[in-house]
């Protein structure tokens, strides 16, 4: 969601206006759209009118996805141009709404750990980590920032390891212990006159920092086309030439699955499946001038929803819900 490709390489305030337009396009994916556009343009410094565009947001008639989320990204920018006061009352707002999103818990427990707020972060990220990991057989991969984070703000406030830090010890992958990257005397480092201390402070910097573009990123997925029972059977009394493409449902989900192992087998990563109606299909066959009998733009139609970030990743974690919509655990349903 929040670029942070440096304002040097990309023209943010381009990025943002390319995106407010695609937004009029697509006004069914305009909620995420705007908000890259105002995470554009806060990387360009008008943190003015990335608020403007967080209040377009939750001004608007249409029923929002994540409503708390776009208030948690307000506060958060609302702050870092002297709206402290305003962006205090938000996230206090944010935290008893207990988010549905572990992003929300990040984005103002961060806003508050980067004013050194060190105690409200850490109780914020503690609440957070809470809602998602109790009764879990194990964290979400969503909820790792949570843990990560409060790992960061314990080792700042200097107090002992819990069994919550044992845990994100476990789940962080990189080199570089998490107790090294979190450690409070890497501030002091980055002053210091002595050359090898600076050489191991950048090289822990560039460690984070390859952690955090990969959180942060959202590369393009290899999606497969997913279309629910309902839609299926829509789209073939609407076009019946398509059922040479889908003989039946329960063949189609079949392929689905097939063909991303097969994906995966061949070293293809970021796989996802995107989900299609009938009605989004048509417009689609529409804007690119043909019929939606065409089984060429199929792929094509997958692909497109993918840019617009429709694409569920798969396999969904262990424990999760299958992809198919049948509501039982993927292991026990097409994970078998």
């Amino acid at each position: 969601m929040r670029p942070d490709t440096p304002a040097e390489n990309v023209d943010h305030s381009a990025e943002a206006a390319r995106l407010e337009r695609t937004a009029g396009l697509y006004p069914e994916d305009a909620e995420a759209l705007l908000l890259r556009a105002a995470a554009h343009l806060e990387l360009a410094g008008d943190r003015p009118a990335a608020t403007a565009l967080y209040d377009r947001l939750l001004s608007s008639p249409d029923t929002l996805e994540d409503p708390v989320l776009v208030r948690a990204l307000k506060a958060s920018n609302l702050w870092e141009y002297d709206h402290e006061a305003e962006a205090r009352a938000i996230i206090e707002g944010v935290r008893a709404a207990s988010p549905r999103d572990p992003a929300a818990w990040v984005i103002v427990a961060e806003a508050l750990e980067s004013h050194d707020e060190l105690e409200a972060a850490h109780e914020t990220f503690t609440e957070g980590a809470t809602k998602f990991l109790k009764d879990a057989p194990e964290p979400p991969k969503s909820a790792h920032a949570l843990l990560f984070g409060r790992h960061r703000v314990r080792r700042m406030l200097g107090v002992a390891h819990d069994e919550w830090d044992a845990l994100a010890d476990t789940l962080h992958t990189l080199p570089v212990s998490l107790d090294e990257l979190h450690d409070p005397k890497r501030v002091w480092s980055l002053g210091s006159d002595n050359p090898a201390e600076l050489e191991a402070e950048i090289f822990r910097l560039r460690a984070e920092l390859g952690a955090y573009r990969e959180a942060l990123s959202r590369p393009f997925p290899v999606a497969v086309l997913h279309w629910p029972t309902d839609e299926l059977r829509e789209l073939l009394e609407a076009y019946p030439s398509l059922s040479a493409e889908y003989p039946s449902h329960e063949e189609h989900l079949a392929a689905i699955e097939q063909s991303l192992r097969e994906l995966a087998a061949s070293g293809t990563p970021n796989l996802g499946i995107v989900t299609g109606t009938v009605p989004s299909y048509e417009a689609f066959a529409a804007s690119e001038g043909t019929s939606p009998t065409d089984t060429t733009l199929l792929p094509q139609y997958a692909t497109t929803l993918a840019a617009r970030g429709r694409a569920m990743p798969w396999p969904p974690q262990r424990g999760a819900e299958c992809w198919c919509g049948a509501g039982g655990a993927y292991g026990e349903c097409h994970g078998v």
